[in-house]
């Protein structure tokens, strides 16, 4: 069993969905957690509670990561916790807009590229101080970057965004001894993904386009990051990995 004992993580974007199954798998393997969250403070503390509740370790972080300024707020409330060294980085938090060429506005298009894109990248710049050696960084890429589906123009291009930083800052930050990789979700039954599964027409859709017939859950991406965040994939580097269920094979 995957040992994180001893180790610190941030998880943002973890009071629901992909992050809060995450946050809450990385404490179940001992590590101390950083549960960041945006609007929703009472989700992250029923998680904070959950975890100290099995004898884990937790505290919430809150910050808006879609202000210019958020990244680095959020860095300096984690070193205001007394953190002078981070183990794990996992750039969750995430929005999406569906909307046509057509419908999609100036708004909702930089509101993404600042939450899915900046924000990862500021945050990365400004917790370099206490990422140090064996410290893993994991980015949240989609399926989205690598197929094209009707109304995700904008948001596919932020996920685009991802690999491309995946690579440049696993180069740029391997020398360090620093490994950065992404998650790549196909379809997972949370809120963000309603606009495709909120009717039994839309689960149909996607089941129909996975090799595995049936429907994403967040612990099946929790898992994934567990992997990516243990020394179990201490020899990768730079690499997204779909987890999709066979998405568009």
């Amino acid at each position: 069993m995957t040992d994180l004992t001893n180790q610190i993580a941030l998880v943002t974007g973890a009071s629901r969905g992909l992050g809060r199954a995450t946050a809450a798998r990385l404490a179940e393997a001992g590590a101390r957690v950083i549960v960041h969250y945006s609007a929703s403070r009472d989700a992250a503390d029923s998680l904070v509670a959950d975890i100290r509740a099995k004898g884990g370790q937790a505290e919430a972080v809150g910050g808006d990561l879609a202000a210019a300024d958020g990244a680095h707020k959020l860095a300096d409330a984690v070193r205001g916790l007394g953190i002078d060294r981070l183990d794990i980085l996992v750039a969750n938090a995430g929005v999406a807009n569906l909307a046509s060429i057509e419908e999609e506005t100036v708004e909702e298009f930089d509101r993404q590229f600042a939450v899915n894109v900046r924000a990862p990248f500021f945050l990365v710049q400004q917790l370099l101080p206490i990422l140090g050696e064996g410290s893993r960084i994991i980015l949240l890429s989609s399926v989205v970057a690598r197929a094209a589906f009707d109304g995700t123009a904008a948001y596919s291009a932020t996920k685009g965004a991802i690999e491309v930083l995946t690579r440049n800052f696993a180069k740029e930050l391997g020398p360090r001894g620093i490994r950065v990789n992404a998650i790549a979700p196909g379809a997972i039954d949370t809120d963000m993904a309603q606009a495709f599964l909120g009717t039994e027409e839309g689960r149909d859709y996607i089941k129909n386009l996975q090799a595995l017939k049936r429907i994403g859950q967040p612990d099946d991406i929790a898992d994934a990051v567990l992997f990516l965040a243990s020394d179990q994939s201490r020899w990768v580097d730079g690499r997204s990995l779909e987890v999709s269920g066979g998405a568009n094979l």
